[in-house]
């Protein structure tokens, strides 16, 4: 597994932040705390591209637990109105929350996958913004992807995505040459074996697709658009 960031938990930190990670278990954070990634990645053994974002608000925002979790970011809206023709099609009833196992049952049905590009982060500001957040620990393509050996084309959901799993890469790549929203680029990414001995090389696709959340300066409208362009081509 690649590292991208220099800060290291001792030990027992460590010990107790890999147990709580694979127990799935979230952890209230208040700044400057190391916080695991909350949900599992959704993994359909079918999946063909995969969805990466990076961390979920604090659990007081949740209506829900699973991924994009916050009732008020629009990414189940979006995924209503590409594939349904419906923004409240994941919706459950008038209430203000997603259905996850209706969400979770369409993913494996279509082979979306969704694992998130940190494992482990700091909230600077203790809230769910990238701008303020610090990864410590990224996602391991290398036990990832043997799980969805199909996925060719990964899509990011925000410019921290992206430029994680760019850290990940052999080759360090310029900012500005970063893709920019709703432009892709080819993804060389090096395999490594428990030893770090460096393996095949997986070329996928990485596509950067804007980030839903509301704060984000675009319409509902456009971010539709651009999900339903990159799902018939790509999806």
């Amino acid at each position: 597994m690649k590292n991208i960031m220099t800060i290291t938990p001792s030990n027992t930190q460590e010990d107790a932040n890999n147990k709580a990670n694979n127990e799935i278990v979230a952890t209230e954070s208040s700044s400057g705390e190391i916080e695991n990634h909350p949900f599992a990645p959704v993994l359909p053994p079918n999946a063909t591209i995969m969805m990466m974002g990076t961390f979920p608000p604090t659990s007081d925002k949740w209506a829900m637990s699973f991924h994009y979790p916050n009732f008020y970011n629009d990414m189940w809206r979006i995924y209503g109105r590409v594939f349904f023709d419906d923004a409240n099609y994941f919706r459950v009833g008038d209430e203000k929350r997603f259905d996850p196992e209706r969400i979770r049952n369409f993913m494996f049905e279509r082979g979306i996958a969704s694992c998130p590009t940190v494992k482990q982060a700091i909230r600077e500001t203790g809230n769910a913004s990238d701008k303020n957040l610090t990864v410590v620990t990224p996602v391991d393509l290398d036990s990832i992807l043997p799980q969805v050996p199909k996925v060719a084309t990964l899509f990011t959901t925000g410019g921290k995505a992206t430029e994680v799993l760019l850290g990940l890469l052999d080759k360090p790549i310029a900012k500005s040459k970063h893709p920019k929203t709703n432009q892709s680029m080819d993804y060389p990414y090096q395999w490594q074996d428990a030893d770090n001995k460096k393996m095949d090389v997986n070329d996928l696709t990485l596509y950067r697709l804007p980030s839903t959340s509301r704060a984000y300066p675009l319409s509902l409208d456009k971010k539709v658009a651009a999900y339903k362009a990159f799902f018939e081509r790509d999806g």
